[in-house]
């Protein structure tokens, strides 16, 4: 009876420390998280105030990896190509999952097939913005000298692809003018170049341009959202400023290669939302024009796949190409 007793305890106990074991395997190493545009650009500045509070949670490192090009298809794929092991992640847009699928059939990955949903992060507003010495005061003085103009101006955005991108060809259209696109790899090279007058203006999130806006190197013209941004009432939107019903809003979220254990991705939004959470990283996000989320797994893929619908109608209404 004793034996039994003991060969039963051997088992139980060795059963529980496997599964201890499998439980606690993830993460055992460093976490590789890819950011699809250059440094300094949203996608970047959201990586890099979020996976030092990943990191403290998780108890391994996480390790920022730009890889710029595109319009963010060439980090994107890199990570729809990884093992699905939990130990690479995409720093995902709006132009990685939903835009740039609907603007080029032919890239190397499929949006709705080759990733695993973790969480959004947030959302924010973009801004149109002009240098500090600018003529252009408002949308108004903009928008009359392009359609005096046509093909005179030109703007930034960072990317083929992003929202600023397909932003400004909604502009465009909406507005019956023809505004010259220069894509850049990412927000932080883009911004810089309409701050020392390399082009016009500029369409890009108020994460990446709210800085350069309080510094008065910057002067913003008007929100792309349709109503205005928390912290940032000042600035009109382009509905109000003589583009009735404009509105698009950048999105930023979290995925895994497709395969990647249901419990790690639960895991990781778990602990994503956490840090959203936390008051300070919360003001911080605000304070830059983002709206945190958190949401769940289920709950991001079926806003992507809305959002992958609503911008193929975009792309086909508007006839639009790759550049």
């Amino acid at each position: 009876m004793q034996r039994r007793h003991l060969i039963q305890s051997l088992l139980s106990s060795g059963l529980l420390a496997a599964t201890g074991a499998r439980a606690d395997a993830w993460p055992s190493k460093p976490i590789r998280y890819v950011v699809p545009f250059a440094a300094g650009g949203t996608t970047d500045v959201l990586a890099r105030l979020i996976t030092p509070r990943l990191a403290a949670a998780l108890g391994q490192t996480f390790v920022v990896d730009n890889r710029a090009g595109a319009g963010g298809v060439l980090g994107a794929d890199a990570v729809a190509k990884s093992p699905p092991d939990g130990y690479t992640l995409l720093g995902s847009t709006i132009a990685t999952q939903a835009i740039n699928p609907a603007l080029n059939p032919k890239i190397p990955y499929n949006a709705a097939r080759d990733f695993a949903p973790v969480t959004m992060i947030g959302a924010t507003s973009n801004v149109v913005v002009v240098p500090a010495n600018s003529p252009f005061k408002t949308i108004g003085d903009l928008l009359a000298f392009a359609r005096k103009n046509p093909g005179k101006l030109s703007f930034s955005s960072a990317g083929t692809g992003t929202s600023q991108h397909m932003g400004g060809e909604l502009l465009k259209q909406m507005a019956g003018t023809f505004i010259l696109h220069i894509p850049y790899r990412g927000s932080g090279p883009a911004v810089q170049d309409v701050i020392a007058g390399q082009v016009n203006f500029g369409i890009d999130t108020l994460v990446s341009t709210s800085a350069h806006i309080k510094s008065g190197s910057l002067r913003a013209l008007a929100v792309t959202a349709g109503k205005r941004v928390k912290g940032f009432e000042s600035i009109p939107t382009l509905a109000e400023s003589g583009v009735p019903g404009y509105d698009v809003v950048s999105w930023q979220a979290v995925h895994a290669p497709a395969g990647t254990p249901r419990e790690t991705v639960q895991r990781l939004q778990t602990e994503i939302a956490k840090v959203l959470a936390q008051p300070d990283i919360r003001a911080r996000l605000e304070a830059m024009g983002l709206e945190p989320s958190g949401m769940t797994p289920d709950e991001l893929g079926a806003f992507e796949t809305a959002e992958r619908a609503k911008w193929a109608k975009v792309v086909k209404d508007g006839a639009i190409k790759v550049e």
